[in-house]
């Protein structure tokens, strides 16, 4: 049996924590707190992003977040707290739950990026 794209998002939000906009507003600029936005550099160009993110595409995630990588992000450390965030909360989920299979223990998705800013979350272009 195929599985659909519904069925891939399921799969990933029971695994990857939602948290509300104002709770990701909340945790902002905190210690060993990394944002990362996973949409792709021209969503990102249009829109801005939150302030500080990483902006590491979804399709690059494995690649930024393997620390045995020529590619791998520093920041991205297993023992830290990612935060990610996409257009609608779908890619974020998703790339959560490629994180938690590589063994990062502490990720949420914040969502979408429209609802942060309209919320007054920190951003920059």
């Amino acid at each position: 049996m195929s599985k659909t794209a519904q069925d891939f998002l399921a799969e990933a939000n029971a695994i990857v924590s939602k948290i509300d906009t104002d709770a990701g507003i909340a945790r902002h600029g905190q210690a060993n707190v990394v944002f990362v936005d996973v949409r792709d550099g021209m969503d990102i160009a249009k829109t801005g992003t939150i302030a500080g993110a990483l902006r590491i595409p979804r399709g690059f995630i494995e690649f930024a977040a393997d620390d045995n990588t020529q590619f791998h992000q520093p920041a991205m450390q297993k023992d830290a707290e990612v935060i990610l965030i996409c257009a609608a909360g779908g890619q974020a989920a998703l790339a959560g739950k490629t994180l938690v299979e590589m063994g990062y223990q502490n990720v949420s998705n914040v969502g979408g990026f429209g609802a942060w800013k309209e919320q007054g979350g920190p951003v920059e272009a």
